[in-house]
């Protein structure tokens, strides 16, 4: 099931998320759901905050480029959109599909090195863009599976970009408040109706929640 994914403004993208404890059908229906989601959006991550749920669990697509040469003709290419941690546009020879969907609850983020520079947006913050994002370039993450063991996770570039962006979904950060102050603020004055708007739509949205619980 597709969900409705909450917008700036909404509180929720604000709060740091509680530890999931349950590992159930109803943890499972929920990745389902939110990878649904993340599709549906052409997005490569989603946390769990972003569709009103605040636990600590987010689900990440993990890309892969191929050159046209090398791929078979018959098989199908996710070119993503990149919403979650874009890295730039690929060569118009080459494709990017996914290598593998990933869920992790509850991550922990274990170790960190290098740097990288990549465009950053978001699924909550629509049509914005900051095209000069500095994260890690290497990231290891600890996190669970959806049956409650533990695993570990090295990731580097693209993804370990995406892992950032979702783990800082996770403690209520929103990428743009991770830009030096004078960025940050020329950001959202440059973007101010754009993200009024988002807060109009976010309020309206849980009215109508509200309405329909």
């Amino acid at each position: 099931m597709v969900l409705p994914i909450r917008l700036y403004g909404d509180p929720v993208l604000r709060r740091a998320a509680r530890e999931v404890t349950s590992f159930d059908e109803t943890l499972v229906r929920l990745a389902e759901d939110m990878i649904e989601t993340m599709h549906d959006a052409s997005g490569v991550g989603l946390a769990a905050p972003q569709v009103g749920i605040s636990m600590r669990l987010f689900v990440a697509l993990e890309l892969e480029t191929v050159s046209a040469e090398d791929e078979a003709p018959d098989s199908d290419f996710d070119v993503a959109s990149m919403d979650e941690g874009e890295v730039g546009d690929q060569e118009e020879q080459e494709h990017t599909r996914v290598k593998a969907t990933h869920v992790m609850v509850n991550p922990v983020l274990v170790h960190a090195e290098g740097q990288q520079i990549a465009p950053d947006g978001c699924l909550s913050i629509p049509g914005l863009w900051f095209d000069e994002m500095v994260r890690d370039l290497h990231v290891s993450v600890r996190y669970q599976d959806l049956l409650g063991d533990w695993h570990e996770c090295s990731a580097e570039g693209h993804f370990a970009h995406v892992i950032q962006h979702e783990l800082d979904h996770l403690d209520g950060v929103l990428y743009f408040d991770r830009l030096p102050d004078d960025q940050r603020r020329a950001f959202l004055e440059t973007h101010r109706q754009e993200l009024a708007e988002m807060q109009r739509k976010a309020k309206a949205m849980l009215k109508q929640i509200a309405y329909e619980s």
